[in-house]
């Protein structure tokens, strides 16, 4: 199996600290694929047998693609769901099955209407029935699981919390399918999907624990960094109700497969020293040495053998000879990863993917000021327009605006000229319902807010109007927070701009943990591009930047080249941050950090910096890190 499909199993020591099962797969999507795997067998064995395949089925980003590989089986290789019945994990409540934001509807756009399922085996909590109903449609939910025979395979989701389905922290291992209140923390993260989190409803109904731990057959999937916290507590602590995926450790037959990303603070992957024996390469080495530094508190340098012995890494200090020799080559490889202005890329043509209209300066202001000083033809690509980021009351301000001075050019004809344009607009927003979404026109204005915001931060870098390229790239614009599949076209539209520019050096959002999962995609459609840009006869492979965004820097013994900053860069970089107006002091889709962008900025940046000089590095202001490769992983 190919390095981007394996599949890391545990050994016998993890196995101690792990009370269930872990798969993690460093690819998403096949990890995608196994689970639909086991579907599909699970299904075809039912069908030979005669009998029904009863699957219990989970929304959100995570099982998206299951569920297209679900599809495209059932297509070319002619999976058949005729003997499927299916019960769905939860509902919002109150939910009209038809809104953008139901289950009843994603359930159906993503798979059901895409396959031979009959209408009748299909089972999803109703959110439109009335309160007084809700307690017996619950009792219902529950006798047809059992009339179906119990469920045969559940699929899951995890929250951020530690629920699963929307079994919320507090729930009960003995809870059945009934009505629950939401977790202040469950609203905020759904906020992006109903476009502010005032609109996320209150409460829903959900499959209780007690009825998932009675399913045959249980995988919980996870992707992603924001979710490697939760993960480690599920798996590794002892079941409480305060994670309700905890339970799930005592099931026979229940697996979590993961995504390495989502697995990063597992025991065995933070620090697999501790579990068991391993390899000490130099990778591996670094990793220890700083993990004990910033563990007993001490520069590098101060380690000493018996620190070492203390932590039972006796054979770390055996493989390098002494700690010593051990310590100051670790040292010196993170010192030389420090890169001032001079040893920067100059005049040379670089490209700076954003994926939306300000993750360049939040991420890499620092770097782009660089870049800008040391004369490099520098270009940012705004890969999508960050249109439903933007709050109806911005598009009124701006709207104003217009007719105002509308006056100065046009006199009274002018003004009325303006008002013909901008009133429907006005009108259209006053009787706008929660989630509906923007016309054709509202969402074009969205978008050029953003792109006034956007060259207006990369002026402050020392850039100009003219190295803002906007890619407005198709899988975006949906006019929804849920994005189409990332397709040919997208992918067409960086080839065409690698082809242009040729670059030397580009730059790219290597964070897995927006809340969106926008990062996710479009670095998906640069790699793609990049593959087939690589192939070409003549070319010449350009180095590739990782960065992060909003919500991670690099941990030091990952990062490749760090880059310091003087306190007037990060504040020249805060600055830049500042001009996206319409994503300050309270952003449309904050995730689940209550701090501004530009504050999540400083203090990272600050924060790496004194993580440095903690480890005896040279002592900086502040700094960013990277990651560079030829190829992205």
């Amino acid at each position: 199996m190919s390095n981007t499909t394996r599949i890391q199993a545990r050994s016998s020591h993890t196995m101690r600290l792990e009370r269930l099962p872990v798969l993690i797969f460093d690819d998403p999507a096949q990890m995608a694929r196994q689970v639909a795997r086991k579907v599909a067998n699970l299904i075809q064995d039912r069908a030979v047998t005669g009998r029904m395949a009863v699957l219990g089925l989970p929304t959100g980003s995570t099982p998206i693609g299951v569920y297209r590989e679900l599809v495209r089986m059932h297509q070319e290789e002619g999976l058949d769901f005729s003997n499927v019945i299916t019960f769905n994990l939860d509902e919002y409540y109150p939910m009209k099955p038809d809104a953008l934001q139901s289950y009843h509807r994603f359930m159906e756009e993503n798979l059901f209407k895409n396959v031979n399922i009959s209408r009748k085996n299909i089972h999803i909590p109703r959110g439109d029935i009335a309160r007084e109903e809700v307690d017996t449609h619950c009792d219902e939910y529950e006798w047809q699981i059992k009339k179906a025979g119990g469920i045969d395979l559940m699929l899951l989701g995890i929250g951020r919390s530690g629920h699963i389905g929307f079994n919320e922290p507090g729930s009960r291992r003995d809870d059945r399918t009934r009505m629950v209140v939401l977790d202040e923390v469950t609203r905020r993260d759904a906020a992006g999907d109903f476009f502010e989190e005032k609109n996320v409803p209150r409460e829903a109904i959900t499959m209780g624990v007690g009825s998932i731990l009675e399913c045959r057959e249980i995988i919980l999937m996870a992707t992603g960094e924001h979710k490697g916290h939760i993960i480690r507590k599920a798996v590794e602590e002892e079941p409480n109700s305060s994670v309700t995926a905890s339970f799930l450790q005592e099931h026979l037959h229940c697996a979590f497969y993961v995504d390495r990303a989502s697995a990063s603070e597992l025991t065995r992957e933070k620090t697999p020293w501790i579990v068991g024996d391993v390899s000490w390469n130099a990778e591996m080495a670094r990793k220890a040495v700083v993990w004990l530094a910033k563990k007993i508190k001490k520069p590098i340098l101060h380690l000493e053998t018996a620190d070492f012995h203390h932590h039972h890494m006796h054979d770390l200090v055996n493989a390098h000879g002494t700690a010593d020799e051990l310590t100051y080559k670790v040292f010196m490889e993170l010192r030389d990863r420090i890169k001032y202005q001079p040893e920067l890329p100059k005049k040379k043509s670089c490209i700076c993917f954003s994926p939306h209209p300000d993750d360049d300066v939040i991420s890499m202001g620092g770097m782009l000021g660089k870049l800008a000083q040391n004369k490099n033809d520098v270009a940012v690509a705004y890969m999508t327009n960050g249109s439903v980021a933007v709050f109806d009351m911005d598009v009124e301000r701006h709207l104003r605006f217009l007719e105002m001075s509308a006056r100065l050019h046009g006199g009274a004809d002018g003004e009325a000229r303006i008002k013909a344009f901008t009133r429907p607009i006005f009108d259209f927003i006053t009787h706008k319902k929660p989630g509906q979404i923007d016309t054709a026109e509202i969402q074009q204005l969205k978008a050029y807010i953003r792109y006034t915001e956007a060259i207006a931060g990369i002026e402050v870098m020392g850039l100009h109007e003219k190295d803002a390229r906007f890619l407005d790239m198709p899988f975006y614009k949906t006019g929804e927070v849920k994005k189409a599949p990332i397709g040919e076209d997208d992918v067409q539209i960086v080839l065409d701009l690698f082809n242009e520019r040729k670059p030397d050096h580009i730059y790219v959002a290597g964070d897995l943990s927006d809340p969106h999962g926008t990062h996710r995609m479009c670095y998906t459609a640069i790699k793609r591009a990049l593959e087939k840009y690589n192939q070409q006869e003549g070319v010449k492979k350009p180095l590739v930047w990782l960065y992060r965004g909003a919500w991670q820097e690099w941990e030091i013994e990952k990062a490749d080249i760090f880059l310091p900053m003087s306190k007037a860069d990060l504040s020249q970089k805060i600055d830049a941050i500042y001009k996206h107006e319409s994503q300050k002091d309270r952003a449309l889709f904050p995730g689940s950090d209550a701090r501004e962008f530009w504050e999540r900025a400083r203090d990272r940046n600050v924060g790496l910096a004194r993580e440095m000089d903690a480890l005896g590095l040279p002592e900086f202001y502040a700094a960013e890190a990277y990651v560079t490769c030829h190829e992205m992983p």
